[in-house]
């Protein structure tokens, strides 16, 4: 059964509406229709004159939204709990993840009138379902507004104190939209294109590389895709820029789009990668994952530690063209919403008070200042600076909080920013400032209550520094977009990334070092080399003939043409991501038994392997002692031995050597 019609829904069909948004024949104005609300034992169907959502009942899982005379955006030939659904990923301590999909045990109304509707399906958890069920209570929420072109959802978890421990790997909404239909996929100005089928990832149609999420086209039903890779996570996207993303059919010209209209519950900051849209057709909202992470992004709830959280509401918007109009309209016209809903955050209707409402939350304001004594002897303005609250924690530990809830923004060129529309609670403020190394964080923990306003004045940021700059390689901006980044194997593109600004995303860039550098390893000379042309963009294991790999270690050499040999270097690496690695500094002496410096085994965010170009941040501080320097040419070591897998490695962000603090920088070099 792919959509439940009554009475009012055979009438409303001969009113679709055809323009952006929304409108609709005639003139006839679709704003006047009241929602409308028919429950059935298996099915709960809202409708608005413009868009009509059927849920099962008491599941909770969308199994048709009709629209714009389309009777089903949803796969029809997906069976009904594989089209919109809330999913997760959970375990016991130490046990394998079990995927769940959320089916609801209980459903009620919650607002039923012309304006709005708003259902409820529960799901709620006993000691009698330990190690069947995770130990959730979970409310998912839909609401249908009147005259509004799409539908909200959100959902509220909870765990009781002393309830079982569990880890929580992944939760997200997942829509299947109709392969017939919807061929367009956009998720930026510049990151959209036409998709392969599902059809074409199956045996006989493509091969499966390095990992089971890409493959290669080799028979695909467009011959224009064939001999590209497909892989989802050439499709991940920042937190901070995941506003909107979806589909596009041209047969009515209809867009299913995905607009997340604040980053505050999702997980790990503005920084942090989340898969989007991909081959299915499908659209996702991801809230919580270990994507470009790893089990630091994995919330943990130990010795019965109670919890609570609302995800969302994220809404889903559909708009429609005219035939014959050109359907990337659709795509502005979305963006446009977005900004509406943005701008609408925290949203009024949502009747749970567990999400809450702008009287109920408070603000934050400051400025934020720079005094890097060895750049300026004047406090700077924390121009771009990423600025805001999350869990009290140590110095940086936003990047790996998963928890709670944070609230970020941008300071403006004179270093002042805003925070608005902050949950209650008690926060650290925290912030990076592109170009500089390193983490603030405000030491005095805010309490924000409902209605306040916490005025924090002037704040300054002292940048990790013990002495001048002798030289350095890179952008300290958290990434290695800045370093050199191969093109790919010509066998192995996706086409939307030929020259493109993220051509880090194309597949198979870790095998390219090898071919660059099939004897030896990198080196790179400082006040020679240019490190957007001979920094590889990954430290990665070399594939040997006989199809096994060993690890790498890189050079860099530079002259010192004094050395005070009683003081102490500083050596700052800061690295943009790390695969089960190791980094290993040496001084001008490769065969030394022990390292100068080892991080250990560090890292599990795969963003070699997933084409990302950072994950998470790591920021080491090495004493170079002068006696191990010499007067004239040295040279600088880096291993990463490592080398189980072509994915292991390193991206580095920034290096800096730093002289003693009382040295001349003019003597020195």
């Amino acid at each position: 059964m792919d959509i439940i019609k009554h009475p009012r829904t055979a009438l409303r069909s001969l009113f679709s509406p055809k323009k952006v948004p929304e409108g609709g024949d005639k003139g006839f104005n679709m704003s006047n229709v009241g929602v409308r609300l028919h429950i059935q034992d298996r099915y709960v169907t809202m409708d608005n004159g413009i868009v009509q959502v059927t849920l099962s009942n008491p599941g909770g899982i969308v199994t048709g939204i009709r629209y714009n005379r389309i009777d089903n955006l949803l796969e029809v030939l997906n069976k009904e709990t594989n089209r919109g659904y809330w999913d997760l990923v959970w375990s016991a301590p130490g046990s394998k993840g079990i995927f769940d999909v959320i089916y609801g045990t209980s459903f009620r109304v919650v607002v039923e009138n012309e304006d709005q509707v708003e259902l409820s399906f529960t799901r709620m958890w006993d000691p009698s379902l330990e190690g069947k069920s995770v130990p959730l209570n979970i409310d998912k929420r839909f609401i249908l507004l009147r005259g509004s072109s799409g539908f909200y959802s959100y959902a509220i978890y909870e765990h009781l104190k002393d309830w079982p421990d569990f880890d929580i790997g992944e939760t997200r909404i997942t829509f299947k939209l109709r392969k017939d239909k919807f061929r367009y996929m956009a998720i930026a100005d510049n990151r959209q294109r036409c998709m392969p089928l599902p059809d074409d990832r199956c045996q006989g149609r493509c091969q499966v590389l390095g990992y089971a999420e890409a493959v290669l086209l080799v028979n695909p039903t467009n011959p224009e895709h064939k001999g590209e890779v497909d892989d989802k996570y050439q499709y991940s996207s920042e937190n901070k820029d995941i506003k909107v993303h979806g589909w596009i059919s041209n047969s009515p010209p209809v867009g299913f789009w995905q607009i997340t209209p604040s980053d505050e519950f999702r997980s790990g900051g503005p920084l942090k990668q989340s898969l989007t849209s991909h081959v299915g057709p499908t659209t996702l909202a991801m809230f919580l994952s270990a994507h470009y992470a790893g089990q630091d992004l994995v919330p943990k709830f130990r010795a019965g530690e109670p919890w609570k959280k609302v995800f969302g509401p994220i809404f889903i918007y559909l708009n429609s063209a005219s035939d014959g109009d050109d359907p990337l309209l659709l795509w502005e016209d979305a963006k446009i919403q977005m900004m509406n809903e943005v701008q609408k955050w925290p949203y009024s209707f949502p009747a749970s008070e567990d999400f809450q409402k702008s009287d109920q939350r408070g603000n934050v304001g400051g400025r934020l200042l720079v005094l890097d004594r060895y750049t300026s002897k004047d406090y700077m303005p924390a121009n771009g600076a990423y600025v805001g609250l999350a869990a009290p924690g140590d110095v940086g530990s936003w990047q790996r909080e998963c928890k709670d809830y944070q609230f970020w923004t941008r300071a403006d060129e004179g270093g002042y920013f805003s925070i608005n529309n902050i949950c209650t609670g008690d926060y650290n403020l925290y912030a990076w400032v592109p170009g500089f190394i390193g983490d603030y964080r405000y030491d005095v923990s805010i309490t924000i209550a409902s209605g306040s306003y916490v005025e924090m004045g002037d704040l300054v940021y002292e940048p990790p520094r013990d002495g001048p700059t002798l030289w350095e390689i890179g952008i300290p901006d958290r990434s290695a977009a800045e370093f050199y980044v191969p093109d790919p194997n010509p066998e192995y593109i996706n086409k939307l990334f030929v020259n493109h600004p993220d051509r880090f995303r194309q597949y198979g860039l870790w095998g390219r070092y090898a071919e660059l550098y099939p004897d030896t390893d990198l080196v790179y000379t400082v006040g020679v080399s240019d490190y957007t042309k001979d920094w590889f963009f990954a430290q990665v294991p070399r594939k040997k003939d006989d199809n096994t790999h060993q690890g790498t270690t890189w050079q860099i050499k530079f002259i010192l043409n004094g050395v005070d040999r009683r003081s102490t270097y500083k050596l700052r690496v800061a690295l943009a991501s790390a695969t089960l690695a190791e980094l290993q500094v040496r001084i001008n002496d490769p065969n030394a038994k022990r390292p100068l410096f080892t991080s250990g085994l560090i890292g599990r965010d795969n963003s070699i392997a997933r084409h990302g170009i950072h994950g998470l941040y790591w920021l080491y501080n090495v004493n170079v002692p002068g006696a191990q320097l010499v007067e004239g040419e040295n040279t600088l070591f880096l291993t990463q031995p490592r080398n189980t897998s072509p994915f292991q490695g390193l991206m580095y962000d920034y290096i800096r050597l730093e002289g003693p603090p009382s040295f001349n920088v003019k003597d020195e070099l």
